[in-house]
């Protein structure tokens, strides 16, 4: 055996470099990076807890965010969604067990800081983003980005807002991702009767849940195909994909209730036959699940029956529908605002230009001889000299519902008529006014504040002599009622001949 000598350069391969094949091409590398990405939201949860106000190391916080993500998708239809507040009640005792000592507030918290984390009220879609590599047909690599949510809100009917969980949550909650609904769900029942047949009725719990899961990603699926049916007809390949789907699912659900029936029958003589409580228990919580999923079915089973008629009613409504007027100019933002902050010779040039342009055409004012005969023909109308009757309005007299009345605004403002070099403390004109009225000096109050931004050019220019003011020299209000600044009131004379003469150089 002959090695290289020392220095020598090392031998050169027959063509370029490409990776290794193997995981890093398999598109099964990019699935469960996906699936990865899924569950990092979750993981951050506890990652980011110590930066919470107060001592939460206790809590388990990825753990309550996959039992929000089991509730929402336990508690969603097909038609709503799940309640906010329903969810936060029904994980509350969930984080009460993980600290019983901590007080009922703080797992309130806990609960709803998880469910915005896993909506993600933050963010601007409300969505994660994931950055993730793949190899291209040429062996470069090639960095991808995974947009996806786990919870979602959909608005429901009379402005209520539901909460959904989405395909990525529940592939969450099943430990996969982008798996065939159908052949998951065959398996997961195909697993659960087996389980059933053998005994082992914790296992099989798990099963029927997770077949439940694939029921409602299912019912997801064709939700989705709906609502993109009626917003817009075209976007959904009704042809081929959709009249499939529809068929084959139609046959799945047949096959799902001779197979549910079977396993309830199954479970059920499970449950009378055995012995111990905890079986028993088992079994009747297998009930309920497949109940639910035989609910679910029957469900699903309606709405695909419902799709071809909505689809044409879709189809007629949209295709007769009048189309949407153009967006129009904003002549504010666009043209006003801009031009406002911009000297005269320079804005005048742009308004030029836009009402050069922006008036449209001018119909040439050409007169037709079939109008000019018409109208040279037709005798004259005969009018009434005074004109057509005016109807005679129906006035209704306006109730007064001021709190203050004519003669408590009158002692207020006799109260505040001061000489020009006395002013007083708004303490003590309140509390001349208490001897008088009790709600005299809410209204005394309330003018002091306004004089303490008296209007002088409005004044200067309707000629008052004068003009009550109120400043502020940081002397704090002692008062039973009121509180703030003890506010100097007084009257300031206005001059008089200042404003006549300049009423005599606009005259």
């Amino acid at each position: 055996m002959t090695f290289p000598a020392p220095g020598a350069a090392a031998p050169q391969l027959n063509g370029p470099t490409r990776p290794a094949p193997g995981p890093a091409a398999d598109e099964g590398l990019a699935r469960r990076l996906r699936a990865l990405a899924c569950t990092a939201p979750l993981h951050d949860l506890d990652v980011r807890k110590a930066n919470l106000a107060g001592e939460y190391g206790i809590y388990a916080m990825s753990e309550v965010a996959l039992a929000v993500i089991d509730l929402v998708t336990l508690h969603m239809d097909f038609d709503t969604g799940a309640d906010h507040e329903e969810i936060v009640a029904r994980v509350l005792p969930r984080i009460a067990a993980q600290a019983p000592r901590r007080p009922a507030g703080e797992h309130e918290r806990v609960a709803r800081w998880v469910l915005e984390n896993l909506i993600n009220v933050g963010s601007v879609d409300r969505g994660f983003r994931a950055v993730y590599g793949t190899f291209g047909p040429e062996g470069e690599y090639v960095r991808r980005d995974y947009d996806f949510k786990l919870i979602e809100e959909v608005p429901g009917t009379g402005g209520t807002v539901y909460l959904r969980a989405t395909d990525e949550a529940v592939n969450v909650l099943v430990g996969a991702l982008d798996t065939d609904v159908t052949s998951a769900q065959i398996a997961a029942e195909v697993k659960l009767e087996v389980l059933i047949r053998r005994g082992r009725l914790a296992d099989a719990q798990l099963a029927a849940e997770q077949a439940r899961y694939r029921t409602v990603q299912y019912a997801e699926t064709l939700r989705r195909t709906l609502d993109a049916t009626r917003r817009n007809v075209r976007a959904v390949d009704w042809l081929h994909a959709v009249p499939d789907m529809i068929a084959e699912a139609l046959e799945h659900v047949a096959d799902r209730y001779r197979h549910e029936n079977a396993i309830l029958t199954n479970i059920r003589k499970a449950r009378d036959e055995t012995e111990e409580p905890e079986h028993k228990r088992r079994a009747a919580e297998l009930v309920d699940i497949v109940k639910d999923c035989i609910r679910r079915h029957t469900q699903l089973q309606s709405r695909l029956l419902e799709a071809g008629p909505l689809f044409r009613a879709e189809q007629d409504r949209q295709a007769f529908a009048t189309p949407a007027a153009g967006l129009g100019l904003d002549l504010y933002g666009q043209l006003v605002a801009p031009l406002l902050p911009l000297p005269a010779e320079r804005a005048i040039r742009v308004t030029d230009a836009f009402f050069a342009r922006g008036t449209g055409l001018r119909t040439p004012s050409a007169v037709r001889v079939g109008d000019l005969v018409e109208m040279l023909l037709t005798p004259p109308l005969e009018r009434e000299h005074l004109g057509a009757e005016m109807p005679e309005p129906d006035l209704v007299a306006t109730p007064d519902d001021s709190r203050f009345s004519e003669q408590q605004l009158d002692a207020a403002m006799e109260l505040l008529d001061l000489p020009a070099d006395a002013p007083r403390r708004l303490s003590g004109l309140l509390a001349d006014a208490r001897r008088s009225d009790p709600e005299l000096p809410y209204l005394v109050a309330l003018l002091a504040v306004h004089a303490a931004s008296p209007p002088v050019g409005t004044a200067y220019r309707q000629g008052e002599q004068q003009l009550l003011f109120a400043v502020d020299d940081g002397t704090e209000l002692a008062d039973p009622e009121f509180g703030g600044a003890d506010l100097i009131v007084g009257k300031a004379l206005l001059d008089a001949a200042g404003m006549a003469a300049d009423r005599s150089e606009v005259a």
